[in-house]
């Protein structure tokens, strides 16, 4: 295989095409010291840098000064600029000033999944849109392992791509959650079946509150591809599908999958069954009220995931089996306990309004709603309808509680709280045997907590001790 030294296009065999090289990777977090040290072990001078101070990082530093990587911490220096490639982190804005001095230079600048599918010999299933990755991802992972077929999950969750990327060989599949953070800087990256599930505003503010470029950046996972892979997509969700046929049709094989329409080749309920029609065979699945994971949501997650895994090999009864079984992911729509009839339900990975809208339809119970945290320029008005007809109450929190106290007050019973554990128990407070307490904030997490992880864990704390 050639390689073009001006694009720097990456074998999968020649691992000595990094030596000598001088890679600068942006970003301290899992993804860049699992890309400092495969890129230190594929002959690279690695240098890491990252904004945190040295103290607030920890075990970071640790693993790069085990590893012998140079670092700096506290800052993006000129250092930076000296490489022949940047490799750079999600959690690094592509508008940050060291990324635009980059890009003035004409460096070439790649993201952790690009430089990690360099050296990926396995078939790679890509997983992105705005909500349902990390659903269909673990799932995919499950139907896979239930099958016992050889695979690793990860990439936006789990372990980053560049951690395991040196497990896989021909006979595995990498499965891997893929953010449109990562899409970014992508160059080569190449999945034999890409997933797109839906595409609604999110993270505009890293696209200069401008959606099209949000768009462009998800339709970046099919535009390696060729006509001898997938692409899995969702037919009812009027952007994805619009792209795709805009975009995808001509070199790549495109795989439909909807709730109320049936295809020739794709994935569709019919008569309450969920039914795969793919290279001329016809497989019904499962019943869908036999899906353990519940919300409609969830049904375009288990279609998808169904998809992916039957073009993998895994047979119509192992998947009717995983789809019985499978109980969801941490802290989406996440039962935590139930105490005198109250159920409290962890759905803090719901960090934009599509989410939440999902959340609110998933449960005929009443709900009393903790909404708030750092907002993205939310609109909170398509949860209106829903809000009026589903909810009972709904706990302000965050830096945007006054925010959601002004959208929701004027239609149903709006509380504040300061902390979380004022939120659970005020929400405690309100709710009899039979209501809902749902954490479902529709807004980041990090004006109290680390990432939604963490909020997650926190509310789950607090509600084992009510």
């Amino acid at each position: 295989m050639i390689v073009d030294e001006d694009k720097l296009i990456m074998t999968k065999t020649n691992k000595k095409i990094l030596d000598g090289k001088k890679i600068s990777i942006l970003g301290m977090a899992r993804s860049g010291i699992a890309a400092a040290q495969l890129l230190q072990k594929m002959g690279a001078n690695v240098f890491v840098s990252d904004n945190a101070r040295e103290e607030q990082l920890g075990s970071p530093i640790l693993n790069l000064k085990s590893f012998g990587i140079e670092y700096e911490a506290g800052r993006h220096s000129d250092r930076v600029l000296d490489a022949d490639i940047i490799v750079i982190s999600p959690g690094v804005s592509s508008n940050a000033s060291i990324i635009k001095e980059a890009e003035k230079l004409d460096l070439k600048i790649v993201s952790e999944i690009e430089a990690a599918s360099w050296f990926c010999k396995s078939p790679i299933i890509a997983v992105t849109g705005t909500n349902g990755k990390t659903t269909t991802t673990t799932l995919i992972g499950k139907m896979l392992n239930d099958a016992k077929i050889k695979h690793i999950v990860g990439g936006n969750i789990g372990n980053a791509f560049s951690g395991f990327v040196h497990e896989l060989d021909e006979s595995s599949i990498a499965v891997l959650e893929v953010s449109s953070f990562q899409l970014d800087f992508i160059e080569t990256f190449h999945p034999r079946i890409s997933i797109i599930l839906n595409i609604t505003p999110d993270h505009l503010d890293r696209y200069d509150n401008n959606f099209e470029k949000y768009i462009a950046s998800k339709c970046r996972i099919f535009e390696n591809q060729t006509k001898e892979d997938y692409l899995v997509y969702n037919f009812d969700d009027e952007q994805t599908c619009e792209q795709v046929r805009r975009f995808a049709g001509l070199h790549v094989h495109t795989l439909p999958f909807g709730i109320d329409r049936k295809f020739d080749e794709g994935a569709f309920v019919e008569g309450g069954n969920l039914v795969t029609s793919v290279g001329g065979k016809r497989n019904e699945i499962i019943e869908i009220d036999d899906i353990k994971i519940r919300g409609i949501h969830n049904l375009y997650n288990a279609i998808a995931a169904v998809l992916a895994s039957q073009l993998m090999g895994v047979s119509s009864d192992s998947l009717e089996i995983t789809l019985k079984t499978f109980k969801g992911v941490e802290h989406r729509l996440e039962l935590v306990r139930e105490i005198n009839g109250v159920k409290f339900i962890n759905d803090s990975k719901a960090t934009n309004v599509e989410s939440v809208w999902y959340a609110l339809q998933a449960y005929k119970e009443p709900l009393i709603v903790l909404i708030g945290g750092r907002d993205k320029g939310n609109d909170y008005s398509k949860l209106f309808d829903l809000v009026k007809k589903n909810v009972k109450a709904i706990v302000a929190i965050g830096e945007t509680a006054e925010k959601v106290y002004q959208e929701f007050s004027p239609m149903k019973k709006v509380i504040k709280a300061l902390s979380m554990e004022e939120a659970v128990r005020k929400a405690a407070d309100l709710a009899v045997s039979g209501d809902i307490v749902l954490l479902s904030p529709a807004c980041a997490s990090f004006d109290w907590f680390q990432n939604y992880e963490h909020r997650g864990q926190v509310f789950k704390e607090i509600v084992r001790v009510l």
